[in-house]
C-alpha cells in the first residue's frame, strides 16, 4: 500500500494468567509492581521487538500512540518501549488530548520525545472546571454527557486556553524537537458539526503552521 507510517497502540496485557487488559497506574498496593513487570517483561517487549523487527524488514515506521488505558500512555513508557526496542522504526504518534486530559504540559512531552514523534494529531481539549475541582481528571463518563465529565474533546482552539497561541508555540516545539510533518485533524467534538469542526481546526492550523526551510545562518562580519 505504500504506506510509510503506521499509526497504532502498544496494547494493553492482562495480569499473568490473566485475559483481561489491566491498566496499572499506581504502585501500591505491591502486586501492582509484579503485574506491571509481567506486562512489560513477558508480553509487551517480546511482541514488539518482533514487530519492530517486521517493520524494519518491510521499511514501514510504527508511531505508538500514547493513551490512557494502554501500556504506553505518558512520555515515560513511551520512552521505556522506544529504548527496549530501538527508535529507527517505532516512535511516536503525538495526540495532545490524550496528555492534557491526564494533566500533562504539552511543551514539556514534546521535549521529553524529541527525535521520537514520526506522526501527530492536532486534536484539542476542554477542561469542565466545577468537575475536575470535585473529582480530578480521570473520568470514564460517556462522551455525549459532556456537562457531567471532567474534560472532553473539542474543535481546535476552543479547548486549552491558551487558544490559537498554544497551538503556535505547539508547531515550533515540533520543529525544535525534530518533527517537521504532517498535522492531522481528528474530529471528536459532540457539540461541533464535524465539517464546521474540520474547517475550524485547518484555518487555525494554516495561521500557526511554519511553511518554509529554516534558512538563517550566522552573519559574516
Amino acid at each position: 500500500m505504500n504506506v510509510p507510517t503506521v499509526v497504532c497502540m502498544s496494547g494493553l496485557p492482562g495480569a499473568a494468567g490473566d485475559s483481561t487488559p489491566n491498566w496499572v497506574t499506581s504502585s501500591w498496593p505491591p502486586e501492582n509492581l509484579a503485574i506491571l513487570e509481567h506486562q512489560w517483561e513477558q508480553v509487551a517487549l517480546p511482541y514488539w521487538r518482533e514487530l519492530a523487527g517486521f517493520a524494519q524488514e518491510h521499511r514501514v515506521k510504527l508511531a505508538i500512540e500514547p493513551c490512557f488505558t494502554q501500556l504506553v500512555y505518558n512520555a515515560a513508557t513511551a520512552k521505556r518501549l522506544i529504548d527496549a526496542v530501538g527508535g529507527e522504526w517505532v516512535g511516536i504518534n503525538l495526540d495532545p488530548s490524550h496528555l492534557m486530559a491526564m494533566g500533562a504540559d504539552i511543551p514539556s512531552v514534546i521535549r521529553a520525545l524529541a527525535g521520537t514523534i514520526m506522526h501527530v494529531h492536532a486534536k484539542d481539549v476542554r477542561l469542565n472546571a466545577p468537575v475536575v475541582s470535585a473529582n480530578g481528571l480521570p473520568d470514564g463518563t460517556g462522551m455525549t454527557q459532556w456537562q457531567q465529565r471532567a474534560w472532553n474533546y473539542v474543535t481546535l482552539g476552543l479547548g486549552h486556553p491558551a487558544g490559537e497561541a498554544f497551538w503556535a508555540d505547539f508547531v515550533y516545539e515540533l520543529r525544535a524537537a525534530g518533527y517537521d510533518g504532517t498535522l492531522n485533524i481528528e474530529h471528536e467534538d459532540v457539540l461541533v458539526n464535524s465539517e464546521e469542526g474540520v474547517r475550524r481546526a485547518a484555518g487555525l492550523l494554516r495561521r500557526v503552521a511554519l511553511q518554509g526551510e529554516p534558512d538563517w545562518k550566522p552573519a559574516q562580519v
